[in-house]
């Protein structure tokens, strides 16, 4: 059904790197999740009311937010499709973030305001009335839901938006809150206990928790997010492929919007030569970037020695020892200005993001004396910075 929708009503639903094609994929998940929603709605509603049972009638009105959070998503996609103008050169991508998060306050609310519905239910409960008909109807209600999972889960992967993801994830969990309430309708049926305001309860908190699991996911790319490893790996071979270019750092990655970055990175060119021959090479980096990688990419040279076979090795002197006190630092912008009587090694150490000042200060002293070791010549000037690179498995702004 998925692949259907997809061939049958985006053009050029392959080229998902175009925001054109992106924007429909966004209109298209965002009609469906209407939809169905309001479908579930009304059936839920009505088996809500026929029952006296608050934990149908809040995951009816769960629905209904859902659906709400796909109109709210439905204007946030056209927004976010508006090109860039005087007042906003990158765009209003990240107008689709800000209608997640209004999304992600929706449904806490919702959730929040049949948590007090619940317990108020458990005071004063009422007679439930069981009913085959209700039960199959909510059963295909966790139908409907599943594949609305699997249809927003397959679209967000993609397209990479987060956006469809966290649509998923709220899906699942209204599975979830759904199951409970149709156990809560069978165990009355079977042993006529009125659990319905305790499920209830349940089906809220777990509401509650999707809300903020959204807010989290779309928080983080408007806070700015590190660059994942992928990111890192991909701009970084993108850039050293290239003759003329020895190496890479310094990398931070910029985003405004699904499918819309912008980055800066340092690239090293050999010291020897002519200027202009490396902005050449930098120039067309820059635009082949954009043009390949859709990201729009400033680059700043960094002179490096290439040939001097005494500064080579004491480089590598250097990054070994720096690998030996921790696999994960490393350092760049090497220099070397060496007098009568000491030699200073000027760079720069990057250090994870968990380390603390004290832990900077440490492996930076650390360092100076292992280097005395070598040669008591070396006096080393370090500016210790952060990766702006994430962990291995964090995910992404």
């Amino acid at each position: 059904m998925t692949n259907f929708l997809v061939r049958h009503f985006i053009k050029q639903y392959e080229e998902v790197e175009k925001v054109s094609v992106r924007t429909a994929y966004g209109i298209m998940a965002s009609i469906v999740g209407i939809f169905c929603n309001v479908f579930l709605f009304v059936a839920k509603t009505v088996i809500g009311m026929m029952m006296h049972s608050i934990s149908v009638t809040a995951d009816a009105f769960n629905n209904l937010s859902d659906a709400g959070s796909s109109i709210i998503s439905l204007v946030g996609v056209k927004i976010a499709s508006k090109p860039a103008d005087e007042e906003h050169p990158f765009g209003h991508g990240r107008m689709e973030y800000i209608a997640a998060l209004v999304v992600a306050f929706l449904v806490i609310q919702v959730g929040f305001t049949f948590f007090k519905d619940s317990l108020m239910k458990i005071r004063e409960p009422e007679q439930l009335r069981f009913s085959v008909i209700s039960v199959l109807i909510l059963l295909v209600s966790v139908a409907v839901k599943l594949w609305l999972g699997a249809f927003n889960r397959k679209l967000g992967k993609q397209i990479d938006s987060k956006v469809m993801l966290a649509t998923a994830t709220d899906a699942m969990g209204d599975v979830i809150t759904t199951s409970a309430t149709i156990f809560s309708i069978l165990f009355f049926r079977f042993t006529s206990i009125n659990i319905d305001g305790i499920i209830g309860i349940g089906v809220s908190l777990v509401v509650m928790w999707a809300g903020v699991g959204i807010a989290k996911d779309t928080l983080e790319p408007l806070l700015g997010a590190a660059v994942s490893p992928e990111v890192y790996k991909m701009i970084t071979s993108f850039v050293e492929h290239y003759d003329g270019i020895e190496g890479t750092h310094d990398l931070i990655v910029h985003n405004y919007g699904p499918g819309r970055s912008m980055a800066s990175i340092h690239a090293e060119v050999p010291n020897d030569v002519d200027i202009e021959v490396s902005h050449e090479i930098i120039d067309k980096i820059e635009y082949e970037a954009r043009k390949q990688l859709g990201i729009f990419l400033v680059i700043h040279m960094d002179p490096v020695e290439t040939k001097d076979e005494s500064v080579l090795k004491i480089r590598k002197q250097v990054e070994e020892t720096a690998s030996a006190l921790d696999p994960l630092v490393s350092i760049h912008d090497f220099r070397m200005v060496e007098g009568n009587h000491q030699a200073n090694l000027i760079f720069d150490m990057v250090v994870p993001h968990q380390y603390s000042k004290e832990e900077m200060r440490q492996i930076k002293e650390r360092f100076r004396q292992e280097m005395k070791k070598k040669d008591v010549r070396y006096e080393c000037v370090i500016t210790v910075e952060k990766s702006f690179v994430a962990s291995e498995g964090t995910e992404e702004a």
